[in-house]
């Protein structure tokens, strides 16, 4: 009796056409995948693909355009940079990076994508494998994507947890202490100043006594953000603990210290809270500055202790005002 796996009438389509058939299964899957042939042209594009992207198939397929569903300007997709081995500019093109282009695993990627045809912006994951012929020459590489956008949201906003303060959503202690240590190392390496503010809000006790903690809390959001509004992209201003701020500022003179810290006085000053305690007609802030230029034999501490003590002598001469340290750096 004859087999149905080999009697002539009864072999499958499939087996008859194995390309058509692998094309069709690779169409149905759930996850995001296209190919390209060594011309970086698209081979196939599925309809999961379809579905993150907003591009149709027919769009794409036979063109070297996969790009632009992707991104807004021209760049290389994980797959590009096999065919192309050019493999070597996956850290500069991804945020993270992992395996090797002649390894069995394939290469894995994530970045964020601002997905132009769907106006959404997504953080995707990309799988790139490499086929090869029997003789070993590259055929094609196919790309698998992973939406990721929720877990990085998670992820992100853990972080936040972990580095922001809950009220004034400033830096907290914590990153404030990481961030100076990194900018210390940084700037001994460079070669360049650091400079430190510490602000801290005068007569605040009289201030919670007066209005609540309620009121104090509103007045201290009030501040953080006068004195964020005075940072450079590089500086850091974090909550130091209870009504004191400090502010890191990357590659800054002591006369730019200053600067700054008038500025950030003169804000607060600007905003008029009402003190409410008799003491003070309105709230203010008394700013200690310090910096660093040549500190290879010194420690973060010993900047922060500098700036302490200018901000001690700020409240002693009267408050609402900076006082700068006795000496110009350390």
């Amino acid at each position: 009796m004859n087999s149905l796996l080999t009697h002539p009438c009864r072999r499958s389509q499939a087996a008859e056409q194995p390309a058509v058939f692998a094309s069709k299964m690779v169409d149905m899957l759930a996850v995001p995948t296209f190919v390209l042939d060594t011309n970086c042209r698209v081979m196939v594009w599925n309809r999961a693909c379809e579905r993150l992207t907003g591009v149709g198939a027919d769009e794409v397929l036979g063109t070297r355009d996969h790009w632009r569903s992707f991104y807004a300007a021209a760049r290389p997709t994980l797959a590009d940079l096999v065919i192309q081995h050019r493999t070597d500019e996956l850290d500069k093109l991804y945020l993270r990076a992992t395996g090797q282009p002649d390894a069995d695993a394939p290469l894995c990627v994530e970045s964020w994508c601002d997905m132009p045809y769907t106006g959404k912006r997504r953080y995707l994951a990309a799988d790139a494998s490499p086929i090869y012929a029997d003789d070993g020459t590259l055929c094609a590489v196919v790309q698998t994507l992973r939406d990721m956008t929720e877990e990085k949201a998670a992820q992100i906003a853990l972080e936040q947890l972990a580095t922001r303060d809950g009220l004034t959503g400033l830096a907290n202690r914590r990153c404030f202490d990481d961030t100076l240590r990194a900018e210390w190392s940084r700037a001994l390496r460079q070669r360049q100043p650091l400079s430190l503010l510490m602000v801290d809000v005068d007569n605040f006790k009289a201030y919670n006594d007066a209005n609540g903690h309620l009121g104090g809390d509103e007045c201290l959001k009030r501040i953080a953000l006068a004195v964020a509004n005075e940072m450079r992209a590089n500086d850091l201003v974090a909550r130091y603990g209870g009504e004191e701020f400090a502010v890191i500022l990357p590659n800054q003179s002591l006369k730019g210290a200053a600067i700054v810290a008038e500025r950030i006085r003169c804000r607060v000053e600007r905003l008029r809270v009402p003190h409410g305690a008799g003491i003070e007609r309105h709230v203010t802030v008394s700013i200690g500055a310090a910096t660093a230029l040549s500190a290879a034999d010194s420690e973060p501490c010993q900047l922060v202790a500098i700036a302490d003590a200018a901000l001690y002598r700020a409240k002693h001469m009267g408050r609402n005002r900076i006082s700068l340290p006795l000496t110009e750096a350390l």
